[in-house]
């Protein structure tokens, strides 16, 4: 069987306002209406203008038709979903035998006849029952909001504008749990797509990624932290304090160290069940020389070290 393209066939597109909808299909019906046009094929496109108008009009049918479309692909032969139309119950707005005569066999696999069930008396259909697609995003937490779990809320525009045409948004609250990594997902169950007739709602699955953060990165499970250390606190040796994300702490600084060199605080990365670690690496900053007095203590300092030479390794003298 072959997939119906109602919004190409109304030349729509597929976020199309229901009053954009009404206003192509009069256009529309009114060329094409056998009464009014001379092309052969006038009865046809009519009848297909009647078809598509009467799923993009009604919201829970259009809703339906979209689910199912989203995931037909082309060139694939189209049948309905395995979760399509289960359990009995008539929808708003069904259909009688004669309604549905002059419609196509791919209308009637999707509202008619959903997996061979039969009319009830009356003529109306069986109801039509589906899953509700899920739906992805991604959000940006703060580096502490992994360290303590955090609540918060999100605005969410749902699929299908109301009665006017207008988006429908409402908030949701979650929790951030403690010890989530970028790239994680967290799941909303029942905020993504709506169900269709008795069908369950789909599921938001959020993928968390971290906000740039002043002073820490993070890999994988470890966080790090780039520390400015004086150049006497490097080679003598010093107590210092530093900030982590849960507060600050104080820091021993090894003698004779060097640019680059990494201080570990074991388990103190991203929290787990097998937590992370911290590292300082240090990074020598040095004082300004813009006094005469300051360039003078410069100049000491190299007199007290004639013999060092930071680019022996590069095979050059002083």
């Amino acid at each position: 069987m072959k997939f119906k393209d109602y919004y190409e066939v109304m030349g729509l597109t597929r976020d199309a306002t229901p009053e954009q909808i009404k206003r192509a299909y009069r256009v529309l019906a009114r060329k094409h209406h056998p009464d009014v046009s001379k092309n052969a094929d006038a009865e046809v496109r009519f009848k297909e203008l009647g078809e598509a108008y009467e799923v993009l009009k009604d919201p829970e049918k259009r809703a339906a038709y979209d689910q199912v479309g989203a995931k037909y692909r082309p060139g694939q032969d189209f049948q309905p979903p395995p979760d399509w139309g289960q359990h009995g119950g008539s929808p708003d707005g069904g259909l009688s035998e004669d309604d549905v005569s002059h419609f196509s066999d791919f209308f009637e696999s999707l509202f008619g006849r959903e997996h061979g069930a039969t009319r009830r008396p009356g003529g109306r259909a069986q109801a039509f029952h589906a899953h509700g697609n899920d739906q992805h995003a991604k959000i940006e937490i703060d580096l502490e909001d992994a360290y303590q779990g955090a609540q918060r809320s999100l605005k969410l525009r749902m699929p299908q504008p109301d009665a006017q045409g207008q988006p429908v948004e409402h908030t949701v609250t979650f929790d951030i749990p403690k010890g989530v990594r970028a790239g994680q997902q967290i799941r909303l169950a029942g905020q993504g797509g709506p169900g269709i007739g008795e069908g369950q709602a789909g599921d938001l699955y959020l993928e968390v990624e971290f906000r740039p953060h002043a002073h820490y990165r993070v890999d994988r499970h470890d966080v790090y932290l780039d520390l400015p250390v004086t150049p006497w606190e490097a080679a003598l040796g010093a107590e210092i304090e530093v900030p982590t994300p849960t507060g600050a702490v104080h820091l021993t600084i090894p003698p004779a160290s060097r640019a680059g060199r990494k201080l570990r605080l074991k388990g103190r990365g991203l929290p787990a069940k097998t937590p992370g670690d911290f590292y300082f690496v240090l990074q020598i900053v040095l004082p300004d020389a813009a006094s005469e007095a300051e360039q003078e203590a410069y100049r000491q300092m190299g007199a007290q070290f004639p013999a060092f030479n930071p680019r022996a390794n590069l095979g050059v003298s002083k």
